[in-house]
């Protein structure tokens, strides 16, 4: 059959009918084991009740009515992520790269606010995503998602990511701010160290630059911790966030210091949907499970078993993983096969994981995985690995025969 979908996605042939906790059911009624999340968006899983029961409790409600009036799910949900985290204010958005839009908007604006208009520059970082429009895939700097679209939007300078020298060395008359994933998800899940991420607050510090965090992916206990940041012990100017606070429905923001965001006043900066009422109450639903005493530091145990057992994937399968990364629930396995091979290999053993950079394959499960269902994934990808392993064999008799 055509489809009258642009073309842009080089879609599996599977489709998903239905999901309950880690597992979903195609339209055949094969049941799948989903190690992706959605791309770490399912951060609850699927059907969750409270999650359900909060969208058809609002549903039945009251949708939208525009920020042009109060919102009282919002103002909830703003105020219980400031009381969780360094910022006083939040900007509700739709998805992670409108709340990154909106992050750099808001250091631009600081400086200009401060007498710095000329302080626009942002240094950036190699392998970074941040999203597909053409301010943040400028900001990125990958020339592969910006062939055909025109120049790069000025304004970004990219270095090494991990180089604290390279990006001291950026740092010139124009720039603003520093923005940074604690953790590169698409190139790889490429772990930013403690010493880096401190280093590039004290380097903000000491030039009047802000320090934006880019925790879309990283962040709402993905990593064992509320935020990624917490891990390093830093803490930043500004904030994106977005997949895991929806729980799988569209919500994303960016949060920031009064300091901050004292350049973004009344009609400075706006959006139609971002922070509607049915948003809202399901992101305070998913902060009702994910700030329950015990359950991020059950993310941390669960993150630290289902890494032990990816290692000893690695020890059993040392031709076809090469090294396995990340932290809490935000897992990579380097591989030395084709990645596209291992997640078609992977599926066809009914388990679900999501290609990144650098050859690697993402394990991002939903936070409420169990340890049976994280010994029941090591099993198939156990297989998945096997497969290639037969094939590497079958090869090599051939090549002697």
């Amino acid at each position: 059959m055509t489809s009258s979908l642009l073309p842009t996605y080089a879609r599996a042939d599977l489709a998903f009918d239905h999901g309950n906790g880690v597992w979903l059911t195609a339209t055949t009624g094969e049941r799948y084991l989903d190690f992706g999340a959605g791309i770490a968006v399912a951060s609850l899983g699927y059907s969750h009740p409270h999650l359900v029961e909060a969208l058809v409790k609002q549903g039945g409600k009251l949708w939208h009515t525009s920020n042009l009036f109060q919102i009282p799910e919002a103002e909830r949900l703003a105020a219980r992520l400031t009381e969780a985290t360094f910022a006083d204010y939040v900007f509700f958005t739709n998805s992670g790269a409108e709340a990154v839009e909106g992050a750099i908007k808001t250091a631009r604006k600081y400086q200009s606010a401060c007498g710095h208009p000329d302080k626009y520059r942002i240094i950036t970082f190699k392998g970074a995503f941040h999203g597909r429009t053409i301010a943040t895939v400028s900001a990125g700097g990958n020339p592969k998602y910006m062939e055909g679209f025109g120049p790069k939007l000025e304004g970004f300078d990219n270095v090494e990511f991990g180089d604290l020298e390279a990006a001291k060395a950026a740092i010139g008359p124009h720039t603003g701010a520093i923005l940074v994933e604690p953790i590169q998800g698409e190139a790889g899940i490429r772990v930013g160290s403690a010493e880096f991420l401190r280093g590039l607050r004290a380097l903000c510090d000491e030039h009047g630059l802000l320090l934006i965090l880019d925790e879309v992916q990283t962040g709402v206990g993905r990593t064992g911790k509320f935020f990624a940041c917490e891990l390093s012990g830093i803490k930043p100017d500004i904030m994106a966030i977005a997949k895991g606070i929806g729980g799988g429905f569209p919500l994303g923001a960016f949060l920031a210091t009064r300091e901050a965001a004292k350049g973004m006043v009344v009609g400075t900066h706006g959006t139609t949907y971002g922070g509607n009422p049915l948003a809202t109450s399901v992101g305070n639903a998913v902060l009702d499970v994910v700030l329950k005493p015990g359950f991020l530091a059950d993310v941390a145990s669960l993150g630290a078993t289902l890494k032990r057992g990816l290692v000893g994937l690695q020890d059993a399968h040392p031709g076809v993983v090469a090294e396995i990364r990340g932290e809490g629930l935000m897992l990579g396995i380097a591989l030395r096969v084709p990645v596209a091979d291992f997640v078609a290999a992977a599926r066809a053993e009914k388990i679900v994981v999501i290609p990144a950079g650098d050859n690697v394959a993402r394990v991002l499960p939903p936070l409420i995985i169990t340890e049976e269902e994280i010994a029941e994934g090591l099993s198939r990808l156990d297989a998945a690995c096997r497969h290639f392993e037969s094939s590497q064999a079958a090869a090599l008799s051939e090549a002697e025969g």
